[in-house]
């Protein structure tokens, strides 16, 4: 297929600066696979729109403040690090923009520094020598990776707006958005209607960002993201399938984790790995039945993924009523429900 296929005329005044508060305010799109019939709800209307029995699942990440300002040294020219995966005894993934050769020393303070011990076409790589642990870092001096989109820097109230009620292991350096919707109100609504909800956890990295710059999107290589499916979560997936119910994933990260799962096993079953599950149109879905999702930028591999599930035309259609209703898009927007 071709990358152009997934594009839409855009307005970027619809690109959402900041959340509605009360974030389950936030409007829902629905989409009928069935019938393609699409009706504008809002978020807090989720109780009504499932039923019964219905599994949300959940992506239980939680973002590090993980963009840290520095210098390089000795010039003292300011750079800014945006550390992405903790890769042990010191040693991290990073990203950082600029020229940089290895051994390359970045000061943050008087007490934690980093020297380049990696700059090639596959990444960055650096050594923390610090007398903090970097979750101290993080906290006396990081402030939350913001998609380049949304074009301010970070703020305080980001440190609670990019994160999810439920955020719980440490690892990631973008919010899983469509969690980012829930409030512990819908949470108590969700029960009384009988719908469960269950957790995985899958690290936002840049594997879900990367840009898809091959004209032939099957060319595309994603990159590799952690994730856990515990023995509960496994167990729950089951009984609910067994009991006639549906799988509703809660944004794109959770659809990558259970069908990576289930293409390796079969099935869903407790499990730790790495994904790098690229799910495009024709890709035959063993687990997932419904999907909470954000409105996605075009020719990303998160619009394939979602028009793989509703539909390539389903969801042009879906993104056009969008536009033309002046829905919020991107992390802090509006969401879309696909039935």
């Amino acid at each position: 297929m071709q990358l152009s296929e997934f594009d839409f005329p855009f307005d970027p005044s619809l690109v959402a600066s900041q959340p509605v508060i009360p974030r389950d305010r936030a409007r829902l799109l629905v989409l009928d696979r069935a019938t393609r019939q699409l009706t504008h709800r809002h978020v807090a209307d989720l109780p009504a729109l499932l039923e019964p029995g219905d599994l949300l699942v959940v992506n239980d990440t939680k973002v590090m403040a993980a963009r840290v300002s520095g210098v390089k040294k000795p010039t003292g020219t300011p750079v800014e690090v945006l550390f992405v995966k903790d890769l042990g005894q010191g040693r991290w993934e990073i990203m950082v923009k600029g020229s940089f050769r290895v051994g390359q020393v970045i000061e943050f303070d008087q007490q934690s520094h980093a020297t380049i011990v990696k700059r090639d076409a596959t990444g960055t790589e650096v050594l923390v020598d610090s007398s903090v642990p970097m979750t101290q870092l993080f906290q006396a001096r990081g402030v939350m990776p913001l998609p380049p989109y949304m074009k301010r820097a970070a703020t305080q109230e980001d440190h609670c707006w990019y994160q999810t009620v439920f955020a719980k292991h440490e690892g990631a350096i973008a919010a899983p958005t469509a969690g980012l919707h829930f409030t512990e109100d819908l949470f108590r609504r969700l029960r009384e209607a009988v719908i469960t909800v269950a957790t995985v956890t899958l690290h936002v990295g840049p594997g879900t960002f990367k840009p898809v710059t091959t004209e032939r999107i099957e060319d595309h290589q994603m990159g590799r993201e952690g994730f856990t499916i515990s023995e509960d979560t496994a167990k729950v997936i089951q009984a609910t399938k067994r009991a006639g119910g549906r799988v509703v994933a809660v944004g794109t990260t959770v659809v990558r984790t259970l069908e990576t799962v289930a293409k390796e096993k079969g099935q869903v079953v407790p499990m730790s790995g790495e994904s790098r599950l690229f799910i495009t149109p024709g890709f035959q879905f063993k687990v997932v039945d419904a999907l909470m999702t954000n409105f996605h930028l075009p020719r990303t591999t998160l619009l394939m993924l979602v028009s793989a599930f509703a539909g390539i035309e389903p969801i042009r259609t879906a993104y056009e009523e969008a536009v033309k209703e002046r829905y919020r898009f991107y992390s802090y927007g509006d969401a879309m429900l696909i039935l």
